[in-house]
């Protein structure tokens, strides 16, 4: 079965939940399933203590990406292939709480409580779509649902977008190659763009007053000002010699004493505000995405590569479309994410 359009799609929302994993941790070698290789955790100080372990939280045959947490405690994340947003719960039930966001690839959540998306909509390469006419969108789905824009003020569309983060304005940054920002009357401008920049994963800092990027295997910060301007670009550190030859950094997280995270080659990088590298945190799979969430933000959440189906057998998308299956882990952790993001 090909996924030719989006009602096949949509007809696939349930699916996701069909593999969920009871939460179980991933200790020794001889307990991995298939497609998971050891990942031995060293105690990162204030981070991670020691014996930490990852335990498996959910787990489908299409994307967990582009997460955040709510302020209940439970973790948001984009699924684009059946168009819809998951919340998972740390009791480990999962829901679609918003379905119908056409290719979701990434949601964020500013502390007034407005949840932004971004809508990639028919420009998943896995589906072959030929023709694809339907803009890529950024948008609000709380607490009103609206379009934030589609295109540029001279109507060249968005492209195919990657990650989305609220500006604590009304408005949000979003990256697709470079960096860019939509105000909150939806006014799109250019942050930062060409020279080679390949971006993806972006998040503020918890004052709101920096902005993280991730560009291959450096990250790039920039200062931010009233309704979401920018200024001063510098590099903010880079990925260690482990992460070479590799994609480089995909998503961000911080926690509450501003220590930045990225997922890389290697797993978990932790830098300190200073951009100096603290440790790295090794994960069973690639990992792609991750947020802080839980009840008291203790609990450090991660998309990874890849998942098994109900024998234990690796997942494998049915010919024609690309395998983006995927398994959510969560981590205990030391350090805390925030309990209330930038104003």
């Amino acid at each position: 079965m090909t996924f030719r359009n989006g009602t096949a799609r949509l007809a696939m929302i349930g699916l996701g939940a069909s593999l969920a994993l009871t939460a179980a941790a991933v200790p020794s070698r001889a307990q991995l399933l298939a497609g998971e290789k050891e990942a031995i955790i060293a105690p990162i100080s204030g981070v991670v203590a020691p014996g930490a372990k990852w335990e498996r939280a959910w787990s489908g045959p299409m994307t967990a990406d582009g997460m955040t947490g709510t302020q209940d405690g439970a973790l948001l994340f984009a699924q684009e292939q059946s168009n819809a947003i998951w919340k998972l719960w740390p009791d480990g039930r999962a829901f679609v709480v918003w379905p119908y966001i056409a290719g979701a690839g990434a949601v964020s959540i500013d502390a007034a409580g407005r949840v932004f998306a971004i809508e990639r909509t028919c420009t998943d390469p896995g589906l072959k779509l030929p023709n694809c006419a339907d803009n890529t969108r950024v948008i609000q789905l709380a607490p009103e649902r609206k379009v934030l824009a589609s295109a540029f003020a001279d109507g060249k569309t968005l492209g195919r977008l990657n990650d989305v983060a609220a500006d604590g304005y009304g408005g949000a940054f979003y990256t697709q190659g470079g960096i860019y920002h939509v105000a909150a009357g939806g006014s799109v401008s250019v942050v930062a763009e060409g020279n080679g920049m390949f971006t993806n994963g972006l998040v503020l800092s918890p004052d709101g007053k920096t902005l993280y990027v991730t560009n291959r295997t450096t990250i790039v910060a920039f200062d931010v000002g009233a309704g979401g301007a920018t200024s001063n670009r510098r590099d903010f550190t880079t990925l260690g010699s482990e992460a070479q030859g590799s994609f480089g950094a995909d998503g961000l997280a911080v926690d509450s004493e501003g220590r930045l995270y990225a997922t890389g080659g290697a797993g978990i990088y932790v830098f300190d505000k200073a951009g100096k590298t603290l440790g790295i945190i090794p994960t069973p799979r690639a990992a792609i995405t991750l947020a802080f969430a839980g009840p008291d933000r203790k609990t450090l959440y991660a998309g990874m590569m890849g998942a098994v189906d109900p024998d234990g057998k690796a997942w494998a998308t049915p010919q024609g479309v690309r395998n983006v299956a995927m398994t959510v882990y969560k981590l205990k952790t030391v350090s805390t994410g925030l309990k209330d993001r930038p104003k």
